[in-house]
């Protein structure tokens, strides 16, 4: 099982001084994440989403942070893919160079984005947007893989041409889409291309997307495989705050979830504006979500999410790893026994100060992923025993 990390590059402060030192916080918690043992840093692409995700260059971020590295997964989850966004030409050079130059650690994940206000700033409607997806999703990797392109479709027209830098890795590197609603699922498996399932899905919902998702790539016909590598992966979101103090761990990331939900409802569905006030008590901010349990609804790759009720009392039960590391043990062991081929830890979420982030990487590193790499020699040893 993968450790990983997801960015959104999101702030409550949208000053420049502040957006800019996220970026560099960002950094700056990635490579400790790779001195820590992660194995990928996922990056969001999203255009004109106030404070929910600055991420709009994750090709440049993700660039930039290879040459900070020389070890950790570098992905795309996930280049948004309308043509006047990013045509599938320069998606394709892009993805090759930075593999190139990354030394062949490039995960790339495609998508189309998931707002009107994104899709309506490259003058598309949202809704008439997944044909021309699936035409540059199934082109990129031709071009990767042969080097040159002819294309003639309905919504790309590409003379005859060729197209440098290929990939290091060859054909091309493990392909992603993002998957939240059960057709997503399906279209991935049917594909035979990895999952990124991006909501607050817990245990028992990975569980029910696992098994849908491993059907579909069961049964998918050649005809429909989207690139030359198959790739049989599904990843689960799971914010986390791991201290050594649980009670701060949980008021912290309740904290950071409700800004999460509010700034995502207020994108996705039309919700009001996130509340930005720091100061709120966690006792204000739990009763707001038990208050709006059923109101507090977010849009995420077009499935509805509502905001869990987290009572600090159950720690033992909670539905998410805000906690210690014996309790992220716990709910990493779930979405595991669930079906999660990787775990997509979400720790930058609102205004969660950077030093909780950066202790929250090192109890990770230093206590559950030895947790968990530590069950998988064992199985080895035991294996290699048992064969003797």
């Amino acid at each position: 099982m993968k450790f990983s990390i997801i960015y959104e590059a999101q702030m409550v402060d949208i000053s420049r001084e502040n957006e800019q030192a996220v970026f560099h916080q960002i950094v700056e918690q990635s490579k400790l994440a790779e001195e820590m043992g992660f194995d990928v840093i996922w990056c969001v692409e999203h255009t004109a989403l106030t404070r929910y995700a600055h991420m709009s260059a994750p090709e440049t971020f993700l660039a930039f942070l290879a040459g900070q590295t020389s070890r950790i997964g570098i992905g795309h989850g996930v280049v948004c893919l309308p043509p006047a966004m990013n045509h599938p030409v320069k998606v394709a050079e892009r993805i090759a160079t930075l593999d190139i130059l990354s030394k062949g650690r490039v995960h790339f994940g495609m998508g189309k984005g998931g707002t009107q206000q994104e899709a309506g700033t490259f003058g598309y409607d949202l809704e008439e947007l997944q044909p021309m997806i699936d035409e540059s999703m199934y082109l990129i990797p031709k071009i990767l893989k042969d080097g040159e392109v002819e294309h003639n479709g309905t919504y790309v027209q590409i003379p005859k041409r060729p197209i440098h830098p290929s990939p290091m890795q060859d054909p091309h590197p493990p392909i992603y889409m993002a998957c939240t609603k059960v057709d997503t699922l399906k279209t991935a498996g049917a594909r035979g291309i990895g999952a990124l399932v991006l909501g607050f899905a817990g245990p028992d919902s990975i569980a029910e997307k696992n098994a849908i998702y491993r059907e579909y790539f069961k049964n998918r016909k050649a005809e429909d495989q989207v690139g030359f590598r198959p790739t049989e992966h599904l990843a689960a979101l799971c914010p986390a705050v791991v201290l050594d103090d649980r009670t701060t761990a949980r008021k912290i990331g309740l904290r950071g979830q409700r800004f999460f939900v509010e700034s995502l409802g207020y994108w996705y569905s039309g919700g009001p504006e996130p509340v930005i006030d720091d100061l709120i008590s966690d006792e204000e901010n739990e009763a707001a979500l038990r208050q709006e349990k059923e109101a507090i609804v977010a849009w995420l790759s077009e499935e509805k999410i509502e905001a869990q009720l987290h009572h600090t009392e159950s720690f033992e039960v909670a539905e998410d790893s805000y906690g210690n590391p014996d309790d992220c043990i716990r709910y990493v062991t779930r979405l595991r026994n669930a079906g999660a081929d990787e775990i997509l830890f979400m720790f930058q979420m609102g205004g969660i100060p950077h030093d909780v982030i950066m202790e929250t990487i090192r109890n990770i590193g230093e206590k559950v992923i030895p947790h968990f790499r530590g069950q998988k020699a064992e199985q080895k040893q035991a294996e290699t025993a048992g064969a003797g």
